[in-house]
Formats: C-alpha cells, sequence, structure tokens
C-alpha cells in the first residue's frame, strides 16, 4: 500500500505514523501543504492520511484543495484517516457539526473506550490530547470514546475504512517538544482544568512507548481496507 500524507506544519508531522508504515513495508509520500505543495490528485491516491493542523488559523491557500480530495477519497471507497484537524475535516465531510469545545484539553488524559466502540483498544487508556475545537458522531459512524473534557475522541466509519481520531497515538517525545516550543497553545488553555504543563507532558517517556502499540492497533486495523479494495 502506497499512503500519501497531508502535513499543514513543520511541527506537525507524521511522527510515529511514519515508522510503522516503514515497519509494515508500505510507501508513503508526505505533501507539505504549508510550503505551497498541492495535494495529489484524488487518482493518485490509494489510501490518505490528513495530519493534525494549528488552531484558529485563517483558511489557507491549500484549504479548497484538501476538502475536494477528502470527499473524493470518502466517495471513492479508499482507506482515510484523520487526526485532529484531519479528523475535523473528514467530519464536517460527513455533514457533521465541528465546533469550539467548552475546554481545552492539552498533555495526558484518560481515554475511556465507548461501548459500542469498535476500535481494538484497552477498555481505559492514556492518550496525548491538543485541542479546543471538537466534533460531532458523524450519521452511521461509531464512537471511539472519550475524555471527562470530550466525550468524542474519534469515530470509525464505513466500517472502520475511515477513521477520524482527535487524541494523538501518533506523539513521540520528540513530536510533543515540537508542539511546545513553536506552536501556541489551544485558545482557552490557560483557563481549562485540564490542561497539562510540559514538564508533567515529557516526565514519563514509557507514556510514549506505550502508545506505540495502540498506534499499531489502530493503523493495522484502518489498513486492511486497503487490501480488501
Amino acid at each position: 500500500m502506497h499512503v500519501h500524507l497531508l502535513q499543514h506544519s513543520p511541527h506537525l508531522g507524521p511522527a510515529r505514523i511514519g515508522d510503522w508504515l516503514d515497519s509494515m513495508g508500505h510507501s508513503h509520500t508526505v505533501f507539505h501543504l504549508d510550503e505551497g505543495e498541492l495535494p495529489p490528485r484524488p487518482g493518485d491516491v490509494e489510501a490518505l492520511i490528513v495530519l493534525d493542523a494549528p488552531e484558529g488559523e485563517a483558511p489557507a491557500a491549500w484549504d479548497r484543495g484538501e476538502r475536494k480530495l477528502i470527499e473524493r477519497t470518502l466517495d471513492g471507497r479508499k482507506p482515510l484517516l484523520g487526526i485532529g484537524h484531519g479528523a475535523r475535516r473528514i467530519a464536517e465531510a460527513l455533514d457533521a457539526p465541528v465546533s469550539r469545545g467548552t475546554l481545552a484539553e492539552t498533555g495526558w488524559q484518560t481515554v475511556t473506550l465507548a461501548e459500542a466502540s469498535p476500535f481494538d483498544l484497552p477498555e481505559r487508556f492514556e492518550a496525548f490530547t491538543w485541542h479546543r475545537e471538537i466534533f460531532a458522531l458523524p450519521e452511521d459512524a461509531l464512537p471511539l470514546g472519550g475524555t471527562a473534557a470530550s466525550p468524542l475522541q474519534g469515530f470509525a466509519w464505513d466500517a472502520g475504512r475511515v477513521i477520524g481520531l482527535l487524541c494523538h497515538l501518533e506523539s513521540t517525545a520528540e513530536s510533543v517538544t515540537a508542539m511546545l516550543d513553536h506552536l501556541p497553545r489551544p485558545e482557552g488553555d490557560a483557563e481549562s482544568p485540564y490542561r497539562q504543563e510540559r514538564e508533567a507532558m515529557l516526565d514519563d517517556s514509557r507514556r510514549f512507548d506505550r502508545l506505540a502499540p495502540l498506534l499499531d492497533r489502530v493503523l493495522t486495523q484502518w489498513a486492511r481496507h486497503a487490501t480488501m479494495r
């Protein structure tokens, strides 16, 4: 499988996703939309991952082309996965509301799996979060589960061919450090009870190690759809 990834910031890259693709023998291409690269043509896409983007920025030059590519990937029944911004774009394309959440959420939060969740994940696990904007569950989608601040941390649609994740299972100590060093915190973070300080985010490297098998489970489930086509 060849995977196209859409990146929107030099500080929000694929992180552990690239390592997973390489280890599983999948080739991939990263399109740096923030640097002026155009997204791939829909007909060239075998599978698509839409990465996160800084919240609150004005619509960029790539916005329209990205939306069209997501819609064509949905219609073409190809595997599609979004993280953060990417998940919100997919939710929008599936006619689900996207809005500003009541509270910002940053750092490590406990996710409780939903009863109807189709994800092969533990009933409770820690995930890294960095957002204020949220989305509702698209029609016919199944929920991942939620945290105290954000009851919907992700969804699966069309039997798992399409996945949206609000939380970051791909995070590494290096990717989180880049976010902290270069990106503003989400709006309202300073007042949120679900805010975590830099030291707490980075003080235990084992947290990042525990994310690796969770990401592996999600991507393995998702990638099956490429071989089923």
